[in-house]
């Protein structure tokens, strides 16, 4: 520790949680590891004990309650995380403070050895801290502060409802047990709880383990909240003090309204333009989208923008300042290419330049170019070509001269100078912008006030007003004795709105004395600029509480190995001039590093029987400075080849983690990368999934609906919502994730060689998704469409394919649950449509989900690791960066006193600034990538162009240029290499923590994995299947069982519900599902002898005969009987789609014959033709309630009443409730009557003997047709019953006729007909309406 170091340690002391005086402002700096979660809640538990006794200064003045305690952080997972640790602190407290607890200095069972509580299941070998990762449940312990396993007495079980000790010195290995900790393992000063237990007198502990007790059942209403959710409360509560509403909403996406606003804008000031005014706002926003895309990144910055006109005075004023400054320009251009259009041509005909490179025709072309350049005003830039760019200068003219001096001309020097002069004339951005900013942010206002609703950033501003106007102080006043003390979490990620409302409450620099208010924080840990966050908020802070700081100084974390490392590269670049974090100003430096202890942990990374250097750096030598892309392909192969060593070493039980003298293999999930961006993620995944290394990415940044499964999911949608829909169809079936073979597609494409059966099966199958999207929801629809089409097994059996699955059941989650406020398919698909073209206004809950918890290397940002722990760790890209470029606007950066400034103009200065500003997040970033590994980290470093400005060139040099040799390295190959050495050189132990290495050889091997072969069980399926309570049910939902039912087992028994089956939308539908069991006859397709006896079988044959009887229908009987010519070309239209071209002849005949047929009604009335017909309707569809019907009930009624009672398979037990609907094939009035005819398809025998009036009857019994009439005559009873004045069903209802049209040249012209009593359908009326029917 060099003298600065020794005098920061000094300047800050350690924090003692028992004797840290609460009251007042207070600043405690947690560096990575120190237990920061389980300091917050320890100071918990004092606030809710009170004074020690009344000579406590230390203490609260009072005991407090958990709703007086506001504890604050950024996330909502976080919120929960800690309100969930601080309940189960409270519970163990509880039981210290029993009576009975053991004497200090021996830690009861509970505490000592208790059951890790802050062990969680996930990912194995990550762990998690708080912070902004919360969400990220990992085995490996948060922060360190896992307790260890309670290893169970002998003979005993472990109670599952044991919780274990939270306040217990950390364990150092949370997956094995181990033995009860002995008292060499305890920290200084012993058991913080006990310490605090101890502290009290003995006999306050029952009111203490009392209040305590009462604490932790009040957590539900702990002032336990994120930032946001705080602010929105004291609006709401402290109305009249802030000004606000009482039913102020907090909307979380406001993105829809923003876009509006966008579009206000737009019309407003944009519309009005001339088009040549338009032509220059089109260079930077062709729609109001792009304006709103830019415009919100400054809409909270909206006051640090200066005043700008509209645009149509501002593109005025460009269009003056422009042409002034062109014309200025241009000036004397004329003049001086004439003197260089006569040099050149005297020194062409001397030859005194290289006439190839210069020739006359480009020479001419060149002037010529300029001059009209220099004499149109309007021209900004001259036409010349990338040659004559380079050639018309001084250094190109040199290049070609000959003879004696290069010339120097005016015209040469000016033409070097030009695009850098073009550039720096005036631009109209910066003002167009800031109108648009200052304009929508006063617009937003007004729109939010309207609807009482407020973003999440707008509360925090909202309250800020509040406290500056005149109300402040009071509203102040008020917060404050609604909550003595705050304690704030993850401080160093606010921002200076943020900072202003604690500061307004409870006078930070003030240090009131009833009040306190505790800011924990580091501000090594400070990453999350892109949202807001300001270190400079925290420096602020600093300064307000100075003398009042404290830290904790010991990493639970990581062996002690690993904090030496890290402690010694730190400390190195500490040594410059700037600091390891840039913040040194001479004496004074707010961000140091101080290095920290190691508790150190039990167990240790052994490779072959010896330890691994904690920190090793990989150097690849090469003959010159490498590009990014050449740096990543490099460095990825490498790393991931060393990974899959790593792991064959832990296959064969080489390396892995020893404890106790046992090894335990290393696994993949003990494998982490970090990497900065979704590019170098896939760099590295690629990598390992060439070696056969799985693995899993997570980011904080990419979201689901930017994934390919998105896309695919839209077009199965799209499909699903409008199956008829041949081109949506198509694109769906196409979809990689369907699987469909080339062979199966080009059968589905249409033309001669399609298939019609499977198209139609196809259309079908999609008309099924659509029901189910309509009754179920789209979840269990998309379930439904992944099982059919195997999707989950495929997609596992490929690479990444895990990862897609993933996605896609994230989608479905995600549009189910936006289903419940979206009103149809079409709206659901345009939401989705939205989302994918917007993806950077959705929600956390759209981030990418971890798509396995397998044991799988794990790929995370190093902004996601934040908080997290691994036990190896990989940077093979650290040495990257991305500094500020010109385009990069608007720039931030921070003046000398620490204020936000802003620029929508750069110059060099302002840059510099701004990269500066990039490299000190870039150094905080690479201190959290350095401090996530418990055991190991690698990095993998090579000479890259300007590396002086990354984060790794600073620990290198101080922040100095590299010597040349480092960036030329063909003059020396291990240019790179003295200055790692140097770094490793720091220490002096025997075993060096730093090593530098030669980057591995990349080896593409791969490594063959142990994986757990053995086969899944078959998954269980339920006996019955839940409905719904309300539904749409037709006859094809009623189902039959295998025996018919008897007249004693009509009555008494109780419907059991049972799936329903897909319900019918068309007429088409319903009949193909009647015959869908019937075999399809492949040999009759050819055959043709003059009636239907051959025709084919089955559903394709059902809907091709039912949809003719349809069309005739339409086209008038009578019409279709008389013109033979329209019927012939019908009917061989239609059979030459399906292939049955054999049988136009017997169909031209079968139909002539059926429309001229007399046809036998029920109670021997006159028969009746289908071409003497004077009313009817075709395919009449029918919707009616269902109440509760119980479908025994409906049989007994149905077999009672028809067919003489004879036997009939009995319809399964079920309860029709919802609605009823159906689809009449034909209606007709005939001699005052009305009757219901239907079409059937089936197929009873091989000639006309089959179709006797016995056969058919026989069939109706077994289908179960005689329900589906007397559902259809009830439907046309109270069809007649509310359209027919006079009408009596005696007189009126005549029956049914099921007409089976192979038989139609029988005797019994193959109707079945029968009118079922009136006593029958009154009694379905009944039923169906739920009333008792008359007996």
């Amino acid at each position: 520790m060099n003298t600065v170091e020794t005098v920061q340690a000094a300047e800050t002391p350690r924090l003692d949680p028992v004797v840290l005086p609460l009251t007042g402002s207070r600043l405690i700096e947690a560096s990575a590891g120190t237990g920061k979660t389980f300091t917050i809640a320890l100071l918990y538990l004092r606030l809710v004990l009170g004074p020690r006794d009344e000579e406590d200064a230390a203490s609260f003045p009072r005991p407090l309650t958990p709703p007086e305690i506001l504890v604050v952080t950024f996330t909502n997972a976080a919120t929960q995380e800690l309100r969930d640790r601080i309940r189960a602190r409270l519970v163990e407290a509880a039981e210290a403070f029993q009576p009975e607890a053991p004497e200090s200095g021996t830690a009861p069972d509970c505490f000592n050895a208790g059951a890790g509580c802050d062990s969680h299941e996930g990912a194995p070998g990550a762990g998690q801290s708080g912070g902004h990762s919360t969400g990220m449940l990992n085995v490996a312990s948060r922060e360190g502060f896992t307790a260890p396993p309670r290893r169970p007495a002998a003979g005993s079980a472990p109670s599952p409802n044991e919780t274990g000790d939270l306040f217990a010195e950390p364990a150092v290995d949370n997956p094995e047990p181990e033995a009860e900790l002995s008292p060499s393992s305890d920290p200084p000063g012993g058991d913080p709880l006990l310490a605090l237990r101890d502290s009290y007198p003995r006999e306050s502990w029952p009111t203490c383990a009392r209040r305590l007790r009462l604490a932790a059942e009040w957590m539900d209403e702990a002032a336990v909240s994120t930032i946001h959710s705080w602010c929105h409360r004291m609006l709401r509560e402290h109305a009249f003090d802030s000004g606000s509403l009482f039913a102020l909403e907090m909307s979380l996406d406001q993105s829809e309204m923003d876009l509006e606003i966008a579009r206000d804008y737009w019309r407003s000031f944009y519309y009005d333009l001339d088009p040549e005014a338009l032509a220059i706002v089109a260079r930077y926003w062709t729609t109001p989208d792009a304006l709103n895309d830019t415009a919100g990144r400054l809409r909270t910055h909206a006051a640090a923008l200066p005043v700008a006109p509209p645009p149509a005075e501002a593109l005025a004023n460009y269009r003056e300042q422009r042409a002034t400054a062109l014309a200025e320009l241009k000036a004397p251009w004329p003049a001086w290419l004439d003197e260089l259009e006569e040099l050149l041509e005297a020194a062409a005909q001397r030859k005194a330049f290289n006439g190839q490179k210069l020739n006359a025709k480009n020479r001419a072309k060149w002037i010529n170019d300029l001059r009209d350049w220099a004499h149109d005003p309007e021209l900004a830039r001259p036409a010349l070509t990338d040659a004559a760019w380079k050639r018309l200068t001084p250094e190109g003219l040199a290049e070609i001269w000959k003879e004696g001096p290069v010339p120097s001309l005016p015209a040469l020097e000016a033409l070097e100078e030009l695009p850098e002069r073009l550039a720096a004339l005036p631009d109209p951005f910066a003002d167009l912008l800031a109108h648009a900013v200052h304009w929508m942010a006063a617009r937003r206002e007004t729109v939010q006030r309207r609807r009482a609703e407020l973003g999440p950033d707008d509360l925090l501003h909202r309250l800020d007003a509040a406290f500056a106007g005149e109300a402040g102080e009071t509203l102040a006043a008020r917060i404050r004795e609604q909550f003595p003390v705050a304690l704030v979490d993850e401080f160093q990620d606010t921002d200076p709105v943020q900072y202003r409302l604690f500061d307004r409450v409870y006078e930070l620099a003030n240090n009131r004395d009833d009040s306190a208010v505790l800011l924990i924080g580091d501000p090594k840990q400070a990453i999350y600029a892109f949202r807001g966050a300001d270190i400079h908020t925290y420096l602020q802070a600093r300064r307000d509480t100075a003398g009042r700081h404290v830290t904790l100084g010991t990493n639970f974390r990581s062996a002690e190995p690993m904090v030496a490392a890290v402690n010694r590269v730190f400390a190195h670049a500490e040594q410059g001039e700037a600091g390891a974090f840039l913040f040194r100003r001479e004496d004074d430096n707010p961000v140091p590093f101080a290095p920290v202890d190691a508790n150190g942990r039990k167990d240790a990374l052994t490779r072959h029987g010896t330890t691994q250097p904690a920190l090793t750096l990989w150097h690849l030598a090469t003959d010159e400075t490498l590009a990014k892309g050449a740096y990543l392909h490099e460095l990825a192969g490498r790393c991931a080849t060393e990974m899959a060593q790593l792991l064959r070493e832990g296959q064969a039980g080489q390396t892995g983690f020893t404890k106790d003298g046992e090894l335990r293999p290393l696994a993949p999930s003990d494998l982490a990368v970090l990497v900065n961006n979704g590019g170098e993620a896939r760099a590295i995944r690629a990598a390992l999934l060439a070696r056969g290394i799985r693995s899993v990415y997570l980011s904080d940044k990419e979201g689901v609906f930017e994934t390919e499964a998105a896309a695919e999911l839209e077009g199965w949608l799209a499909a699903c919502a409008a199956p008829d829909d041949e081109r949506c169809l198509r694109a769906a079936l196409a979809t990689p994730s369907l699987g469909l073979s080339l062979a199966e597609l080009d059968a589905l494409n249409g033309g001669l060689q399609q298939d019609e059966l499977a198209w139609e099966a196809r259309v079908m199958q999609f008309r099924d998704y659509h029901r189910q999207w309509q009754r179920r929801g789209v979840l269990p629809m998309l379930h439904r469409l992944l099982a059919d089409f195997a999707v989950p097994g495929r997609l596992l059996a490929v690479p990444e394919g895990e990862r897609r699955l993933t996605d896609l059941l994230h989608l479905g989650e995600l549009l189910q649950e936006a289903s419940a406020e979206i009103d149809g398919e079409h709206a659901l698909l345009r939401f989705l449509a939205e989302s994918r073209a917007h993806p950077q206004a959705q929600s956390d809950t759209h981030r990418l989900r971890l798509e396995s918890d397998a044991d799988l290397v794990q790929v995370v940002t190093i902004h996601k690791s934040k908080g997290l722990e691994y036990p190896l760790v990989f940077l093979p890209f650290i040495a990257a960066f991305r500094p500020v470029k010109q385009g990069d606007l608007p720039l931030r950066w921070h003046d000398d006193d620490g204020h936000l400034r802003l620029t929508l103009a750069a110059d060099e200065a302002t840059l510099a600034r701004a990269d500066r500003e990039r490299l000190g997040e870039d150094l905080r970033k690479l201190y959290v990538a350095l401090t996530r590994a418990r055991h190991a980290t690698w990095l993998g470093l090579a000479p890259l162009e300007a590396m002086e400005r990354s984060a790794v060139g600073h620990l290198l040099k101080g922040g100095e240029a590299l010597s040349p040799d480092a960036l030329r390295p063909a003059l020396s190959p291990d240019a790179l290499r003295p200055a790692l050495e140097a770094l490793a050189d720091g220490d002096k132990d025997g075993d060096k923590r730093v090593t530098v290495l030669d980057a591995p050889e990349a080896d593409t091997t791969p490594v063959r994995l142990a994986t757990d072969d053995t086969p899944l069980g078959h998954a269980r399926t339920p006996t019955r299947t839940i409905r719904e309570h309300w539904w749409i049910a037709s006859y094809s939902a009623l189902r039959t069982g295998a025996t018919p039912l008897n007249p004693d087992e009509r009555e008494g028994e109780s419907p059991d519900e049972a799936g329903p089956a897909p319900e019918p939308t068309t007429a088409d539908e319903a009949t193909a599902m009647e015959v869908i069991d019937e075999p399809f006859d492949a040999g009759a397709a050819t055959v043709s002898e003059g009636s239907l006896h051959r025709f084919p079988r089955g559903p394709s044959a059902g809907t091709f005969l039912h949809g003719l009887l349809e069309w005739a229908g339409e086209e008038g009987f009578a019409r279709v009987a008389e013109d033979a010519e329209l019927r012939a070309d019908t009917i061989a239209r239609r059979a030459n789609r399906r292939g049955w071209e054999g049988q136009i002849a017997a169909l031209e005949k079968w139909l002539a014959e059926l429309l001229t047929t007399p046809l036998p009604v029920p109670n021997d009335a006159a028969p009746l033709r289908l071409d003497a017909l004077a009313g009817y309707r075709v395919e009449l569809e029918f919707w009616f309630a269902a109440h509760q019907v119980n479908t025994r009930k409906l049989d007994a009624l149905v077999s009672a009443h028809t067919l003489d009672g004879r036997p009939r398979p009995a319809l399964e037990p079920d309860t029709l409730n919802g609605m009823l609907k159906g689809f009449i094939d034909l209606v007709v009035e005939h001699e005052g009557r009305f009757y219901v005819l239907d079409w059937k398809s089936n197929h009873l025998g091989a000639d006309d003997a089959a179709y006797t009036v016995d056969a058919m009857q026989e069939a109706v019994l077994e289908k179960r047709y005689d329900v589906q009439y007397c559902l259809y005559l009830l439907a046309l009873h109270r069809l007649l019953a509310a359209r027919l004045p006079d009408y009596d069903i005696e007189r009126h209802l005549g029956g049914a006729l099921y007409v089976f049209l192979r038989g139609t040249r029988a005797p019994s012209r193959g109707v079945h007909a029968e009118r079922p009593p009136s006593e029958l359908i009154l009694a379905l009326d009944a039923l169906f309406r739920a009333e008792e029917a008359n007996p």
